[in-house]
């Protein structure tokens, strides 16, 4: 009789499991101001339902919820009201860089899982804070860059590995835009994008992130020996406090990594070059690669395919971590991100001093 019991008890503790899994997230959204937003609220097969919303603009919150039909009897104006009254399995950043930390103070100790919007933070100082209270309370801290869910550089990563143009080594990454301001940016968000505390700097921090990311992913999590800096602000009517051009440089033992991040492009700029001992690699966007593995070897277009579920938007993605049915992906982890804000601090530390800043 003991024995069936047993068995009972272990089916219904399996299948409570199961449900638990196949139920779908309930999860907040801290912030409306970031242009990104419109993801997580537009998404039509998301795994999540949005327990709430933490925006204290209240019109802000009121032409979302006419733009988005989200209800505003969900809205709250602090993290406290929100967690009090819906309890959310995990929560989505879309405020300021800065505020980031904020979040994390707040959901971690209560088990909240997290993701935030690129960069991490605004400062290595800020970030180490954050990845311990992530280790302390044991939860998934995780950040959000777009080229993260790319094929192209997924398949890219891929020949790496199988040797296909040699060892790294010099990688270029372009991206950015034409600016903020000169692109209509969410109005809520421009004031934060190009406030040196709240952003942390303009462009560097805003587009410099993202090849910091790829660059540490793709030497699989080395840190560079040295960083370099130079930056500009060629439109100080619009940016007069952060500059709105960056080129970083980083040297790792036997490769070198130019980071190009602008606010100056003349269209929508991500690409992406890895130039290896015996070939080489061009990404022009997420669903192009190009590839030549020798001299005398053509350069062959690939197409790769969007990457499987749920690793081809990263707000499935986020669920199926908070639900323990994917693993973190390599980009978006504290480990990587860590070392983009050691990146991230000595461009900003070069560009102030002209001096080349060596990593410890």
């Amino acid at each position: 009789m003991k024995r069936i019991i047993y068995i009972l008890l272990l089916c219904l503790t399996v299948l409570t499991v199961k449900a638990g899994q196949d139920m779908p997230v309930r999860l907040g959204i801290i912030g409306l101001t970031h242009s990104h937003v419109g993801g997580v609220l537009n998404d039509k097969n998301k795994p999540y339902v949005i327990a709430g919303i933490v925006e204290p603009n209240k019109q802000l919150a009121e032409r979302m919820s006419k733009r988005f039909g989200f209800s505003m009897d969900i809205v709250y104006s602090t993290m406290q009201e929100l967690y009090d009254k819906q309890h959310p399995e995990a929560v989505a950043c879309f405020n300021a860089t800065y505020y980031h930390q904020d979040v994390v103070r707040f959901f971690a100790p209560k088990k909240v899982h997290i993701m935030v919007e690129k960069p991490l933070a605004t400062s290595s100082e800020q970030a180490r804070e954050m990845a311990d209270l992530a280790a302390r309370n044991q939860i998934h801290l995780l950040t959000n860059y777009e080229t993260t869910w790319y094929g192209s550089h997924e398949e890219a990563a891929q020949l790496i590995r199988n040797g296909e143009i040699g060892e790294i080594r010099k990688a270029i990454f372009r991206d950015g835009h034409t600016g903020p301001v000169e692109r209509n940016t969410h109005p809520e968000m421009i004031p934060w994008i190009k406030d040196p505390v709240l952003n942390g700097g303009g462009a560097v921090m805003d587009f410099g992130c993202y090849g910091a990311n790829l660059m540490t992913w793709l030497m699989g999590n080395q840190k560079p020996v040295s960083v370099v800096s130079a930056f500009q602000t060629i439109k100080p009517d619009q940016y007069e406090e952060v500059e709105d051009q960056a080129t970083v440089i980083l040297t790792y033992p036997k490769a070198q990594c130019i980071i190009e991040a602008s606010w100056n492009w003349p269209i929508n700029m991500k690409t992406s070059e890895i130039y290896g001992k015996s070939g080489y690699i061009q990404i022009p966007d997420k669903e192009t690669l190009l590839i030549r593995t020798g001299e005398k070897s053509p350069v062959r277009q690939l197409n790769p395919a969007a990457r499987p579920a749920p690793y081809d938007n990263p707000y499935s993605y986020f669920c199926a971590v908070v639900k323990g049915k994917a693993q973190e992906d390599p980009q978006s982890t504290l480990e990587n991100n860590l070392i983009v804000m050691e990146i991230l601090d000595a461009a900003r530390e070069s560009a102030k001093t002209g001096k080349i800043i060596y990593l410890k």
